[in-house]
């Protein structure tokens, strides 16, 4: 029963099988300039219902820290909640590739930004050159709890940023399940909602090495191949990254692997809401699931065999643990209703 992470499982067959079949060619262009490379960027586009530029990279990391180079200069500042992965995760990584440029971080509950917020912040930046120029927002969706923005949400905030100049980010790590919860088109939770650019993640759903770096206001992809090779996520071997995006983005994997993860979260959330010494903590909209239970009932699992996270939360009893379980498309559902039951039996 293992929860920690949807990066604990491992790869769908199916992409794991194209893999195998890029192998079987004896030879192929290199370094993403293989025919599987272009084909990726005209589903992308069929995809978005807009022509982009997309770029396949290694991780995550490296594609939100990519794509905000491309958009922050080193003496600009790109706003993010201060819960956002850029911000706590990636180890300074996004102000290495930006050569300088600041990450500005903003509250928001349930790890969500508000327009509010968001122009309250920017009303401390009106001293020109003695500070960072505000020059990108940077979301997340699905967020570092879970959670979902509209593409009402996403429009607000782009309202606010679009009259300064500023350009949009999204995080979008866990971008399928965020997809199917909202039951919208990709262009609708995108470009048409003001987004600019988009980190397209595949690693948790189902791939091995799955990330791209897409552009839906192409004039700011013009010289992205010098930054994908300056920092390391130009693959050589780029063949084996297309035959798994376009893998991916066949019918019945990316939407539905999503789709089985967040039901699967649904279904657990609903568990331990029925259980009276669990609580959630924050809306379940993808596939996590945030949660206070007694430290008790926690040793308890973990010592069942149940692994999952405890998660910083502030004013938890010192008898508490907040707890983080993430659901995969690979999870089975047997260890779901096991993890249930053992809920109720130490309970």
């Amino acid at each position: 029963m293992n929860f920690a992470s949807d990066n604990v499982y491992g790869v769908d067959p199916r992409i794991l099988q194209a893999m195998v079949d890029a192998n079987s060619r004896l030879t192929d262009v290199s370094y993403c300039h293989d025919d599987g490379s272009r084909e990726v960027e005209a589903r992308l586009s069929q995809i978005f219902e807009k022509d982009v530029k997309a770029f396949l990279v290694v991780n995550g990391t490296g594609a939100n820290s990519l794509a905000l180079s491309a958009i922050c200069p080193t003496f600009g500042g790109v706003f993010c909640h201060e819960m956002s992965h850029i911000n706590t995760d990636e180890c300074n990584c996004p102000e290495l590739f930006m050569g300088g440029g600041k990450l500005i971080t903003m509250p928001g509950k349930d790890a969500k930004l508000t327009p509010a917020v968001f122009a309250e912040k920017l009303s401390q930046f009106g001293h020109g050159e003695h500070g960072a120029k505000p020059c990108a927002l940077s979301i997340t969706s699905a967020t570092e709890l879970g959670t979902v923005y509209t593409p009402a949400e996403i429009k607000a905030l782009a309202d606010v940023a679009k009259p300064r100049g500023m350009k949009v980010h999204m995080d979008g790590a866990r971008f399928a399940n965020a997809l199917v919860s909202l039951g919208c088109t990709p262009a609708e939770m995108t470009w048409k909602a003001g987004v600019d650019v988009l980190s397209f993640g595949g690693t948790k759903n189902g791939g091995m090495i799955l990330e791209a770096v897409v552009f839906f206001d192409t004039a700011l992809a013009e010289d992205f191949l010098y930054r994908r090779k300056r920092t390391g996520q130009l693959v050589s071997k780029g063949r084996f990254l297309s035959a798994q995006m376009l893998a991916y983005l066949q019918d019945d994997v990316w939407l539905p692997n999503a789709r089985r993860a967040n039901t699967l979260a649904q279904t657990l959330a609903k568990g331990m809401q029925a259980s009276n010494r669990v609580r959630l903590t924050t809306p379940v909209e993808a596939n996590e699931i945030f949660a206070i239970m007694p430290r008790k009932l926690f040793d308890a699992l973990q010592a069942k065999g149940a692994n999952f996270y405890d998660w910083p939360w502030d004013g938890l009893a010192d008898d508490e643990v907040h707890c983080r379980f993430v659901v995969s498309f690979a999870t089975p559902a047997e260890h779901v209703d096991r993890f249930l039951q053992l809920i109720r039996e130490t309970a």
